[in-house]
């Protein structure tokens, strides 16, 4: 299969497969007739893996670990437990803080209702950017 076969076949880019190839994460070989490089089922069923490992949060330095593990015959599910353990909190801990960010997002825009838009006078640039903070730390004590 040539570059944009695999990547049709994977449903990635074709950019996708060079990336993954200059990774070292699938391999090629050059037609020595017309210089393309060719993959083949292996090369397939890796790109099909490493789309699967990145749905489950895995990088690519974890997927180039997993396929040295099972490219020498060990089983790499074990690390693969272990790696998943450690990504849950990991993840968890990103939700939380997306969370934070959004309910300071939302208390931004609340205060923004009650302000009057400024025009910039050279000791501001936007009002609703540099006073929310002010508005929201006055309005929660007021609750």
């Amino acid at each position: 299969m040539k570059v944009s076969e695999l990547a049709k076949r994977a449903q990635v880019t074709a950019e996708t497969v060079r990336h993954y190839t200059r990774q070292g994460l699938i391999h090629a070989t050059r037609n020595p007739l017309n210089g393309y490089q060719e993959y083949d089922s292996v090369a397939l069923q890796r790109v099909r893996f490493i789309q699967q490992a990145r749905e489950l949060g895995f990088s690519l330095k974890h997927v180039s670990d997993i396929f040295e593990q099972s490219d020498s015959g060990d089983s790499p599910c074990p690390m693969v437990r272990d790696l998943l353990r450690q990504k849950v909190p990991e993840t968890k801990r990103q939700i939380a803080q997306l969370q934070s960010h959004l309910a300071k997002m939302e208390a931004a825009l609340e205060a923004w209702d009650e302000m009057e838009d400024g025009v910039p006078n050279g000791h501001s640039i936007c009002c609703l950017i540099e006073d929310w903070q002010k508005t929201a730390t006055c309005c929660e004590g007021d609750e």
